[in-house]
């Protein structure tokens, strides 16, 4: 089957569901049909910067059980840029020729990423720093990664916060209460405008459309006024304040963490509209759980044509999930489109089309 190979592959960014599963195939497809090496590289480019590199060989019995694992098997990490790498004493240090060592070490032939747009837009700065042959597939919960419309585990997040919506109607309709759901989206409302309607929200707040508190109690008051005392609201953690202000929770490692909006639009939408009004935030929950099989599908596929591509000597390409079937792209023209959702697109004009109050 050609020349034998060592690959490795590294999982970066936020975790989600299905990432084992893409692990699973890329050592399937290696392993089984041609008869390569992979080493799983731990907690991304940290495993990398590691001397020796923190990584192991990975074998067909090692991954054979993890296809319903959530999470990821070799770990990963959202923080520390390697060219501006945190250091104790507050500076930065460049780091990345570490990473490009590292990979050397390792006498890797390739290496697979799986990462959103930033994380694979580090990566490939390093691969063109280092003379790494890099293929990347997509993964975010945001599924705001261009091209694709597929990212592995935005399905399983849908499903999570689709679950909570299920639920939280039967006990908004108790109480004739206004039940907010928090969902996460860094800046995309895909997850929020797929679950709201699919979970039977009456309102749906994304980052995408600006709202005013008015235009959501007139849908409550509506409501109100045809005997429903009772609404369920969905909205993106992304979504800024009337007057555009981000809302944080927190802030770790110099990092933004969204995070309030629902107990921001609580207080609002008690004063306007009189509803005694409930926050659930879903947090972290949309990332874990076991993948659902359409995540567990889309990353088998991924995997499978990640190494594909290495076998033909395609480097710098990202594996897309388009028109029902998988398309190679360079990762430049992946990344340089940013995913937002479409304002003119199927979900607005549905959502609209149920009578779902969009905040505008």
């Amino acid at each position: 089957m050609g020349e034998h190979k060592r690959i490795g592959i590294l999982t970066s960014g936020g975790d989600c569901a299905g990432l084992n599963a893409a692990i699973r195939a890329v050592v399937h497809r290696a392993v089984g049909t041609y008869n390569w090496e992979v080493m799983g590289i731990f907690r991304s480019t940290q495993g990398l910067m590691s001397r020796p590199p923190h990584a192991m060989l990975l074998d067909r019995n090692q991954v054979d059980t993890t296809l319903t694992l959530a999470g990821t098997m070799l770990g990963t990490t959202n923080r520390g840029n390697p060219f501006a790498f945190p250091l104790p004493d507050g500076t930065f240090s460049d780091r990345s020729s570490e990473i490009i060592e590292g990979y050397h070490q390792l006498g890797l032939d390739a290496l697979i990423g799986i990462g959103g747009d930033g994380s694979l837009a580090i990566l490939r700065k390093l691969a063109a720093q280092g003379g790494i042959n890099l293929v990347g597939i997509p993964k975010t919960i945001d599924n705001d990664v261009g091209i694709t419309e597929r990212s592995i585990g935005f399905d399983t997040a849908v499903n999570i916060a689709t679950e909570a919506l299920d639920r939280l109607q039967f006990t908004a309709a108790s109480h004739d209460r206004v039940m907010i759901l928090e969902v996460m989206g860094r800046d995309a409302g895909h997850i929020a405008i797929s679950a709201g309607i699919a979970g039977g929200a009456e309102i749906i707040l994304i980052p995408e459309i600006p709202y005013t508190i008015e235009n959501i109690c007139r849908k409550i008051k509506e409501r109100q006024d045809q005997g429903k005392n009772y609404s369920v609201v969905i909205v993106s953690e992304a979504v800024r304040t009337e007057t555009g202000e981000v809302v944080e929770s927190s802030v770790s490692f110099g990092e933004r963490r969204y995070g309030g909006i629902g107990h921001y639009l609580a207080e609002r939408i008690c004063a306007c509209s009189g509803a005694e009004t409930r926050v659930t935030v879903l947090g972290h929950t949309q990332r874990g759980g076991t993948p659902s099989p359409l995540d567990r599908l889309t990353a088998s596929a991924f995997g499978v044509a990640a190494v594909d591509l290495i076998a033909e000597g395609h480097y710098d390409q990202m594996v897309t999930w388009q028109n029902r079937q998988i398309v190679t792209v360079p990762i430049t023209e992946a990344i340089g489109k940013y995913q937002a959702v479409d304002l003119n697109g199927t979900l607005v004009k549905t959502a609209r089309g149920l009578g779902i109050c969009l905040g505008d």
